[in-house]
């Protein structure tokens, strides 16, 4: 029967197989991120996943097309930053031909409510895969600067606290419909605290408090990273 839902357990299993690009491309969920998982599976269907953290977290909804990797992803969240996320937005994911890093583009807004999340065809039943593990702040946390500068520069969408406050910082962004894309951080729900950044590094010299960024990424507890 069309248009049913089917929800299968988290015991469903990523091919080994076949999930690189066609450039050769070896990207593989990282086994200590539950995470990564969502970004491959089975083709035309719906991996739904949970970032479990702060303020008791939000799903997210991620569209398999048919190669059995990642399109399109549904955040059920603002970021902490209403003015730039419509609760939902989405993302188009795109693959780095030549390392095979899934890339999350824009935020895609809906301020006038947004449409249902579909697949593609609409002669199959839609399958949904249900995740149930998800990140813990240790797995998510930054180990180094570099791997900070990775995630923001694939588009990142990062949410951390230091001494109590809550702040985002996002890889892709657009301070006006008109303008380019570029970095951006600030304390979350004050966007009179914004930085806008053309890199990670000037991300970095944001004050977080007392403290500079880059002296304290390696400390901070990472609620939540999208890559």
């Amino acid at each position: 029967m069309k248009n049913n839902i089917i929800i299968k357990k988290s015991g469903f299993v990523l091919r080994e197989k076949g999930m690189g690009n066609s450039h050769g491309g070896a990207w593989r969920p990282n086994p200590n991120k539950p995470d990564d998982r969502r970004y491959l599976g089975e083709p035309d269907t719906i991996n739904r996943s949970r970032y479990s953290g702060k303020k008791g977290g939000y799903e997210r909804d991620t569209k398999i097309g048919p190669g059995g990797k990642a399109t399109k992803e549904r955040h059920y969240t603002d970021h902490g930053r209403p003015d730039k996320h419509t609760d939902p937005h989405d993302h188009l994911i795109e693959w780095n031909p030549e390392t095979g890093v899934p890339l999350p583009g824009p935020p895609i807004n809906y301020p006038n409510g947004a449409p249902t999340f579909k697949l593609y065809r609409k002669d199959l039943d839609m399958k949904i895969n249900i995740i149930t593990e998800s990140n813990t702040p240790e797995q998510n946390r930054f180990t180094t600067i570099s791997d900070f500068k990775w995630c923001l520069k694939r588009g990142g969408e990062i949410e951390f606290e230091w001494k109590n406050k809550v702040y985002c910082a996002f890889g892709k962004l657009q301070k006006t419909p008109d303008s380019e894309i570029q970095m951006c951080i600030s304390e979350a729900y004050k966007p009179e605290t914004e930085k806008w950044c053309d890199n990670a590094d000037e991300v970095l010299e944001y004050k977080v408090g007392e403290d500079r960024l880059r002296d304290v990424i390696t400390k901070v507890t990472v609620w939540d990273r999208t890559i």
